[in-house]
């Protein structure tokens, strides 16, 4: 009788200890080019190769140990009743469940300690926290689970790990330490840990006290589940055969939705010569494409210089210390706004999750076997009416910019609901996963600039043009997270910043901002309180030389681009600006309506 090989020796050792770990005689241990996540009862490890190199021998272990404890300790319907619907928060719920479930075997078993410790150590080899300079760099959830997994096992994190977790920790220690040490004590009972890792999310701000917990779509009952059990089965099975072929390279996108919707999006505008940059970037896009979107207006507009104009990043307009502070103020604002414009909110994302939720066509002559009809395919496998199609989806990739009037004439009340609204609303879409883009706009000074001093110096020629300094203000760029933008928002807050209003100008640099995406749809919504004003601009060119040309930017952008222009008008009727539009005397009444136009956008696509 031969000699098993080495190899196939240390896989079925390896199986038979994680069977006896998992409770669970099903439980098998397949070699795959790298370790991968387990595939219902399939521990998929990394080989350690003919040589069976000790590293990598103890890595393995770790893998097929994590998988064993996984089965043995993690209930996934408990999981996801209490998981959040934000992709990030998620990460990091996801991350501590897996710390916890590890730290039950590690609490009990030394062997198994020690092969996690390895496990560890492959984890961070490959992760973005080895390579981070900065607090913004570092990935949330591999933190937090590291320092849950000091918590509850007392072994410190990897080494290579340890300068980017110096980056965060101080941050997460002061807002949710207590919490981390609370999670040892639940460590036996899922659903009480869960509930701790959502207050410690809650602390984190990544999610709201109110925020509910993801649910499975009330439609369709068991046969759903059972439709999305086969679906992962099919997708675990492709993804063994391509592993098979190659090594899995990790990083590399694939070809997906983003790159279909580009092609959408060339198609629609204007064919293959309008085609944007992948990443939105307008320095990406062929120089054509920008050109086809150049505002085409015939007005006699300009400005008499532009050397003094700024766009800038509202971090640079003052100290970490002052916008903390303003952030604060602004919080303490939201004290009596927050439930009733979070709800609106809250509603607002079940419509947009609605819309990306999957549904299916049935009776199908070919597609996907369905589940239900198993039986079926039993007594009558000829039968051809048992496969189902995944019908698509009408919501389309978005990015939303909200544009808020910075004037003077803002200042009190209506500013800070326009920031309570943008910080609600910013935090709403993300979850939803729609982009969006904070902005501001405002002058540099009352009563002209140094540009109105330049044209002094000139002589004062007749009909200068603009006669003020811009100042556009990015609160929040489209791909920022909202948890790097959010002390921003506290800005508008500031004594000083709000001055004088050039909606025109402001209108074409947002759109041009917009337009330079790559999201399918582009909706701009601008909250004022009324016309352009900039005394220096209008005493030498004419009462209407502002407005005309806000009116011509507008008529630009509504029937020459594919932005759709909606505007909220404080105070001030702005509907004979804009084609919709909606006007409240009330500012207290601007979060629900910000949250009710940009429902109806949804709900009209």
């Amino acid at each position: 009788m031969s000699k098993p090989e080495p190899l196939d020796a240390f896989r079925r050792v390896l199986t038979g200890a994680a069977r006896a770990i998992a409770r669970d005689a099903e439980v098998e241990v397949v070699f795959a080019s790298e370790t991968a996540p387990a595939s219902g009862k399939t521990a998929r490890v990394a080989s350690p190769g003919p040589g069976l190199q000790p590293r990598l021998v103890a890595e393995a272990r770790g893998a097929a140990d994590a998988t064993a404890l996984r089965l043995r300790h993690h209930d996934a319907a408990v999981h996801r009743r209490g998981a959040p619907a934000d992709p990030e928060a998620r990460a990091v719920f996801d991350a501590l469940e897996t710390a916890r479930v590890e730290a039950l075997g590690a609490r009990s078993m030394g062997g198994v300690r020690a092969n996690l410790a390895q496990l560890a150590e492959a984890r961070v080899r490959g992760d973005a926290i080895t390579r981070a300079r900065s607090a913004e760099e570092v990935p949330l959830a591999t933190a937090i689970g590291l320092i849950a997994r000091e918590r509850l096992t007392g072994d410190s994190a990897p080494e290579a790990a340890s300068a980017g977790l110096a980056h965060v920790r101080p941050w997460i220690e002061e807002r949710a330490g207590t919490d981390l040490d609370a999670l040892a004590l639940t460590l036996d009972d899922q659903s009480a840990f869960a509930q701790l890792s959502r207050q410690l999310l809650q602390d984190l701000e990544l999610v709201d006290a109110d925020e509910p917990a993801e649910e499975t779509p009330e439609q369709g009952g068991e046969e759903d589940q059972q439709d999305e059990g086969q679906d992962e089965q099919a997708q675990d099975e492709s993804d063994d055969s391509a592993s098979s072929a190659q090594p899995e390279i990790r990083g590399e996108p694939e070809r997906g939705e983003s790159e279909e919707q580009l092609d959408y999006e060339a198609e629609e505008l204007d064919g293959d010569d309008s085609e944007m940059g992948e990443d939105g970037d307008e320095s990406a896009a062929p120089r054509s494409n920008r050109r086809s979107h150049e505002p085409e207006l015939t007005g006699d507009y300009r400005a008499w210089t532009t050397r003094f104009d700024e766009v800038v990043e509202a971090e640079d307009l003052c100290d970490e210390d002052e916008l903390a502070r303003l952030r604060t103020y602004l919080d303490q604002q939201m004290a009596s706004l927050q439930g009733v414009v979070t709800r609106l909110a809250n509603r607002l994302q079940r419509r947009l999750m609605a819309k990306q939720a999957r549904s299916w066509d049935f009776d199908q002559e070919e597609g996907l076997l369905d589940a239900a009809r198993l039986a079926r395919v039993v007594v009558s496998p000829g039968h051809s009416l048992s496969y189902k199609v995944e019908r698509d989806t009408e919501f389309r990739d978005t990015v939303v910019t909200l544009l808020i009037d910075n004037s003077g004439s803002m200042r009190g009340r209506p500013i800070s609901i326009a920031a309570i609204s943008a910080d609600i609303l910013a935090r709403t879409l993300e979850r939803c996963g729609v982009a969006t883009e904070i902005l501001g706009f405002t002058t540099r000074a009352w009563k002209g600039g140094q540009s109105r001093e330049a044209w002094l110096s000139e002589g004062r020629p007749p009909n200068p043009g603009r006669l003020n300094d811009l100042r556009h203000i990015v609160y929040k760029r489209a791909d920022e997270p909202y948890r790097h933008a959010r002390r921003n928002l506290g800005l508008m807050m500031r004594e000083g910043l709000l001055k004088e209003n050039i909606d025109g100008e402001a209108l074409l640099w947002a759109a041009q901002r917009l337009l330079a995406r790559s999201e399918d749809r582009r909706i701009l919504m601008i909250i004022s309180d009324g016309a352009p004003v900039d005394d220096s601009t209008a005493s030498a060119n004419g009462g209407s030389y502002l407005e005309k040309h806000l009116r011509e930017v507008i008529g630009w952008i509504e029937n020459r681009t594919p932005i759709e222009l909606s505007a909220i008008g404080i105070g001030h009727d702005v509907t004979r600006y804009y084609n919709r539009a909606v006007t409240i005397m009330d500012a207290e009444a601007l979060g629900g309506t910000l949250i009710g136009q940009l429902a109806g956008l949804f709900e009209a696509q």
